[in-house]
C-alpha cells in the first residue's frame, strides 16, 4: 500500500496531542510513504508540538464557546464560520483518504467538513464521558475508538472500538529501576517518593494545597515529593518552598524526563485527564486523582470515579483538596498493602498496544482486506 493520505485533527491539550501524535506516528510506521497532514486551532500548543514531532500542520481560527460572557460568542461564532470555510478548502486541497478526529475545538468544523465531503471519518473519545464535537460527529462517522466500557450511552453500539488511549512511547519503554530513577531526579534514592503533577500548565488547587502543607511534608523524614507546579505557577510555588525551608520536596515547573519521574514515584497525585490516566493505568502507578472542575460536563470526576470505583485510585475532590491532599498523600505512601493494591486494580484496567488497534481500524477504511 502506498500513497494515501490522512488527515488528523484535534487538539488543544497535551491530553488531546499525544494520542494523535502517536497515531500518525503508527501510520507512519506501516506506511511510510503516507501523507500525513494536521489541523489544529491556532494558538493552541498543537501548533508548537505537532512541527516538533515532524509533521505539517495547519491551523484554524476555532475557539470554545464562553459559557460565562454569552456577548463574546459573536466572536466565537464568526470565528467557526471561517474555520468551516477553511476546512472545506483545506480537503479541496489535500484530498485526504481518511479524517481521524482526536477531540478539540479544531476537530469540529475540519471532521464535519470531511463528513459532508463523503470522505471517511474516525472518532478518538478519550474520556469516559464523550465530548461535545464527538457526540455531535458520530452518527456520520466509519468507527469511534474508545478508551472505557459502556461508551454506548453517548455512540451508536456498532460503530463503537475498545481501543484504549495511546500513550507517549517513552514512557512504556523506560526500564529503570525506582532507585536508578531517584538518582536521576537528583532525590534519594531510598525514601518513598510521591510525584504530583498539574499538568504542562499547572493545576491551581492541587498547587495550593502543597504549598499549604509544605511544613507538614517537611515534617515526614520517611518520604519525599517531586513536585510539578506547571509553568503558570511556577514562581509563587518556588517561593514557598524557598521560605519554608523544607528539603524533602523538590518543586520544578516542568519535567522534561517524565519517564523517570514515574518510575521514581510509589505514589502520584494528578488531575484525571484521560490522557494521564491512561499513563498510570499502563506504568501501573497508585494514585489520587483531584478532579478540574474547570473542563466541560465534569468529565474528570466521572474518569476518576470509573477508577476509584474499582479501588484502582483515591479520588479527592477539588472543593476538599485544601483539606484533605496533604493527609491522603501522607496516610497512602506510608501503607505498602493500599500502595499495592491501587497499583494492581489500575493496571488491570490497562488497554495496550491502543495507536496500534486504532490504526488498524483507519486500515479497514482505505484497504477493506487489511
Amino acid at each position: 500500500m502506498s500513497g494515501y493520505r490522512f488527515l488528523i485533527s484535534g487538539g488543544g491539550t497535551g491530553g488531546h496531542i499525544f494520542p494523535a501524535l502517536s497515531i500518525a506516528n503508527e501510520i507512519r510506521r506501516r506506511m511510510p510513504d503516507a501523507d500525513i497532514l494536521f489541523v489544529g486551532a491556532e494558538g493552541r500548543m498543537e501548533m508548537e508540538r505537532v512541527p516538533a514531532a515532524g509533521y505539517s500542520i495547519k491551523g484554524l481560527p476555532v475557539s470554545g464557546f464562553d459559557r460565562k460572557n454569552i456577548f463574546r460568542n459573536v466572536k466565537v461564532v464568526a470565528r467557526l464560520l471561517k474555520s468551516m470555510r477553511m476546512a472545506k478548502d483545506i480537503l479541496e486541497e489535500f484530498k485526504p483518504d481518511v479524517a481521524i478526529g482526536v477531540g478539540g475545538y479544531a476537530s469540529g468544523p475540519m471532521l464535519k467538513a470531511a463528513q459532508k465531503a463523503s470522505i471517511p471519518t474516525v472518532l478518538q473519545e478519550q474520556n469516559s464521558y464523550a465530548g461535545v464535537t464527538n457526540k455531535m460527529l458520530a452518527a456520520n462517522a466509519k468507527c469511534i475508538c474508545v478508551a472505557y466500557e459502556g461508551m454506548e450511552r453517548f455512540f451508536p453500539m456498532d460503530k463503537i472500538v475498545l481501543t484504549g488511549n495511546p500513550v507517549r512511547q517513552n514512557l512504556l519503554e523506560c526500564t529503570a529501576t525506582p532507585q536508578e530513577a531517584r538518582k536521576a531526579m537528583g532525590i534519594d534514592p531510598e525514601r518513598k517518593t510521591i510525584l504530583v503533577i498539574g499538568g504542562s500548565l499547572g493545576a491551581r488547587t492541587i498547587n495550593n494545597a502543597i504549598a499549604d502543607g509544605l511544613k507538614r511534608l517537611g515534617e515526614c523524614d520517611d518520604l519525599q515529593v517531586i513536585w510539578q507546579s506547571g509553568k503558570f505557577y511556577d514562581e509563587k510555588c518556588r517561593e514557598a518552598l524557598s521560605v519554608s525551608q523544607v528539603n524533602n520536596v523538590v518543586q520544578m515547573p516542568f519535567i522534561s524526563n517524565m519517564e523517570m519521574a514515574y518510575r521514581a514515584a510509589d505514589l502520584v497525585v494528578s488531575r484525571a485527564g484521560a490522557s494521564s490516566i491512561s499513563e498510570l493505568q499502563l506504568l501501573g502507578k497508585a494514585c489520587i486523582l483531584v478532579p478540574s472542575p474547570n473542563v466541560a460536563e465534569d468529565h474528570q470526576t466521572k474518569n476518576a470515579l470509573a477508577l476509584a470505583d474499582r479501588q484502582a485510585a483515591i479520588m479527592v475532590r477539588d472543593a476538599e483538596a485544601g483539606e484533605r491532599l496533604i493527609d491522603t498523600m501522607i496516610r497512602t505512601v506510608r501503607d505498602q498493602g493500599v500502595l499495592d493494591t491501587l497499583a494492581a486494580n489500575v493496571a488491570q484496567m490497562a488497554l495496550r498496544d491502543s495507536a496500534k488497534h486504532i490504526v488498524d481500524e483507519i486500515m479497514k477504511l482505505v484497504s477493506p482486506n487489511s
